[in-house]
């Protein structure tokens, strides 16, 4: 027998399949000295009542990648480690009983026609061919998606280990951590059979997540945002009209029907039925109802009532289900955060650790997670752009009642589609700004940006506010006006837009500004002045983007996006050198943006601030009568000043600006001013997808200075070699809808690019698409055709200035 391991370079806490996953991924990275530590048996939490559906569908690029990567795996995972598998690849269709889940669907089929999936939108009549046993007559559309299928989850971890096994890893069975703690730089896990020291160590304990978690908070961590439900599925006895199918045309596809909330699939010869219903059940949320200390191989008692709509609507949808009856129910915990997408990545404000949980659809998206998570540790970075899975993408925020709220909203509409003028209500105003109460005396209608509530759109009396209204991806709505007349005020008048919750970082100490220099791709402002920055990792790639006010040699305030706290934060903290002091404000004051061309006119008055300062200047100076902080730079691309003040002070200069002639605007009419500008948005335009010269920014690279900068040598390379993609902006005969974020954009029958941002440009009176495409094809004047929702439409390439303002007359008025 092998001795207990007393080191290893990774230790994962947690044998489910996302556990084993990774530990197979980091053995075929050639990790092998890597420990897998598992309570019970692998498979004991989710895992092993898992329906073990694998969907690649989703309208998120980064999930929709680790699910279509998980069903290339598991098809040669078999062969691969010699470990017999039931994985069925029948295929799958969703029911679209609408004209916006057809759009949706469309939608889907466009990104997965790009990363190479041959997904394809059926008749009706079509799809009753391929599941005959349905009824159609209410249907709009169907999609078709030939990669589907199911797997055995059990039998899937089993293979996943066996294959880290025969690569050198190690597995634990029957050995729970019970702790961790951090001696010289290294971790030490604790188990009932000994220590472990490692260099890395990955929570990946399922819905056990947060009780790790909590191990972690002495070393900067924080309470994982998650939550537990009860999700039942039902298993029939044998169908014989089944059994006759199965027999001469194989299993039958799996359906979804989407705007009902189920999945039906074909089990052996009878049915799975698995709802996720409106009325759920959160669990272990209650003193009565405690977190148990071992959950292994155990299930909820049955709750069928709650299914009772659901189950009568399936049995209408496939009749054949009403005529036998139910030999199983499963009712078993699933985890859930509050987006319900998984924490894949780095722990948040902990060093060499990072979080591998909350998987909702861990058997469907276990293997890309175990690929993402290898090159993280490994390599320190990721193939794909994986903020829709970051852990950092939630912040302090996300406090008990939210997990829950959100949770349970997520589960009973986790087939709903996300509109873009949508806000889901569960879990709102955690977040208030200063002018939270007279934002909403405007008409403020509200959108949180991580847990900060700010105005999308200002609504009149009579205009319908209610979340029917907002069931559409058309541009058209009771906010399509208001957008165009707030825009209108920016463009001619002045606007003013109060954005709490910018997150801002002052550095100050000896050696800041030598280490800025040797931390960002270009140049530093001057003190008095401020620019735009970049970091790039060290292929080249952007990793953020930020604002960078010079107020003495070594006194730098960096701010960047709200949703960019906690990534943004710890990048920071990360590098900076001793000596150099990192003082983070983004709670303790506001901003107001204050522009168009009547903007200085505005604001005279109200202050003593020199409004003849040059474009890209700052100064301290007093508005109505309060201290503030005023920065000449614009978003929305008009003469006019950010407005910085503590949290105190705000209301009275906001009221003072109001009461002065400005009009209020909000998020989606910046989001409009800001796309004619060509003004790149943080993880849409800007993300470690695309490289600093992919990306259009080209001029915040300086290779000829004398510092190293992260990325320095591939943007070399690449600017000897040239860039295969570029950063474009295209005018687009769109119909009724912009493009949403990552369409594909086509050259006859060629894919060519993606769309990063679109939105109607009320200036400009266009549909504007900010995007990349192949670098040859980037030439002023190129047509090509960008795909909306299914619908090809005529885009032409744009000169590389700004479609509004291109000389920066305006701005610099």
């Amino acid at each position: 027998m092998s001795t207990f391991p007393t080191s290893a370079r990774v230790v994962i806490i947690g044998g489910g399949a996302v556990g084993a996953s990774g530990l197979y991924h980091l053995a075929r990275a050639g990790w092998t000295d890597c420990v897998l530590l598992e309570k019970n048996e692998l498979t004991a939490g989710s895992t092993w009542h898992a329906a073990g559906n694998c969907p690649t569908f989703s309208t998120s690029w980064a999930i929709m990648n680790m699910q279509r990567y998980s069903t290339e795996l598991y098809r040669g995972l078999s062969d691969a480690v010699d470990y017999p598998m039931n994985y069925h690849v029948t295929g799958s269709i969703r029911l679209g009983h609408s004209d916006e889940r057809v759009q949706e669907f469309q939608r889907a089929c466009g990104m997965g026609r790009y990363q190479g999936m041959d997904m394809e939108m059926l008749t009706p009549e079509e799809a009753k061919a391929r599941y005959p046993f349905m009824e159609t007559h209410d249907l709009k559309g169907v999609l078709y998606d030939p990669n589907d299928g199911d797997i055995d989850p059990s039998q899937l971890t089993q293979a996943l280990a066996k294959g880290a096994r025969d690569l050198g890893a190690r597995i634990e069975r029957f050995c729970p951590a019970t702790g961790i703690s951090r001696e010289n730089g290294e971790w030490m896990v604790h188990t009932h059979k000994g220590d472990i020291r490692c260099e890395f160590v990955v929570n990946a304990a399922g819905y056990y997540a947060q009780k790790v978690g909590e191990w972690f908070k002495p070393y900067g961590g924080r309470t994982v945002p998650m939550m537990v439900m009860s999700h039942q599925y039902l298993l029939t006895d044998e169908i014989p009209e089944i059994a006759e199918y199965t027999a001469s045309h194989g299993k039958l596809p799996l359906l979804r029907d989407v705007d009902s909330s189920y999945y039906l699939r074909q089990e052996k010869t009878g049915l799975n039925l698995g709802p996720y219903e409106r009325n759920c059940k959160a669990h272990w949320i209650t003193p009565d109802d405690p977190f148990p200390e071992d959950f292994s191989f155990q299930l909820y008692p049955d709750d069928l009532e709650r299914l009772e709509w659901y189950i009568e609507d399936a049995m209408a949808r496939v009749p054949l289900l009403g005529k036998v009856g139910i030999n199983k129910v499963i009712n078993g915990p699933i985890p859930y955060a509050p987006d319900g997408l998984p924490l894949l990545g780095p722990m948040p404000g902990v060093p060499k650790a990072f979080e591998a949980c909350v998987f909702t659809f861990g058997i469907s998206q276990a293997g890309g997670a175990g690929k993402v998570l290898a090159e993280w540790i490994t390599e320190g970075a990721t193939e794909w752009d994986m903020w829709a899975t970051d852990p950092r993408r939630y912040t302090d925020y996300t406090d008990n009642d939210y997990c829950i709220q959100k949770g349970m909203e997520v589960y009973g509409y986790e087939y709903a589609m996300h509109f873009p003028w949508h806000e889901w209500p569960a879990g709102r105003d955690k977040k208030l700004g200063p002018n939270d109460d007279i934002v909403r005396e405007q008409g403020g209608v509200m959108g949180a940006y991580n847990g900060w509530e700010r105005a999308n759109w200002f609504a009149q009396p009579g205009d319908d506010t209610s979340e029917e209204a907002t069931q559409t991806w058309n541009r058209a709505g009771p906010w399509s006006n208001r957008i165009a007349e707030e825009c209108a005020a920016v463009h001619n008048h002045c606007g003013v837009l109060d954005l709490p919750g910018f997150s801002r970082f002052w550095l100050r100490g000896q050696g800041a500004d030598e280490w800025l220099r040797g931390f960002v791709t270009g140049a530093l402002p001057r003190v008095g002045r401020i620019n735009l920055v970049y970091v790039a990792d060290d292929r080249g790639r952007i990793l953020t983007e930020f604002s960078c006010i010079r107020l003495a040699e070594d006194s730098f305030i960096l701010i960047t996006a709200a949703t960019a706290q906690w990534h943004d934060g710890e990048l920071i903290r990360r590098n900076v050198p001793k000596g150099v002091s990192v003082e983070e404000t983004t709670t303790e004051r506001s901003a107001l943006i204050v522009t168009g061309p009547e903007s200085r006119a505005i604001l005279e008055p109200l202050t003593d601030a020199d409004l003849t300062l040059p474009w890209l200047s700052h100064q301290h100076c007093t508005v109505a009568g309060r201290k503030a902080f005023l920065i000449r730079v614009s978003f929305a691309g008009e003469l006019g000043w950010e407005v910085h003040a503590a949290n105190e002070d705000m209301p009275d200069i906001y009221r003072a600006i109001l009461d002065a002639g400005a009009k209020p605007f909000g998020m989606y009419a910046l989001n409009s001013l800001r796309i004619e500008k060509g003004y790149r948005a943080w993880k849409g335009d800007l993300s470690t997808d695309y490289s600093m010269y992919e990306g259009g920014l080209d001029r915040f690279v300086k290779l000829d200075k004398p510092q190293d900068f992260p990325g320095k040598s591939a943007l070399q390379n690449e600017k000897q070699q040239g860039s295969t993609k570029r950063f474009v902006t295209l005018i687009v005969d769109a119909g009724d809808a912009d493009a949403p974020y990552m369409s594909t954009i086509w050259q006859g029958g060629e894919v060519v690019g993606e769309t990063t941002s679109g939105a109607w440009g009320y200036r400009v009176g266009a549909s504007i698409v900010l995007g990349m495409i192949r670098a040859d094809l980037a030439v002023p004047g190129t047509e090509l055709e960008v795909e909306i929702y299914g619908e090809r439409c005529r885009a032409v390439v744009q000169p590389d200035a700004p479609l509004w303002d291109p000389e920066n007359e305006r701005i610099r008025a």
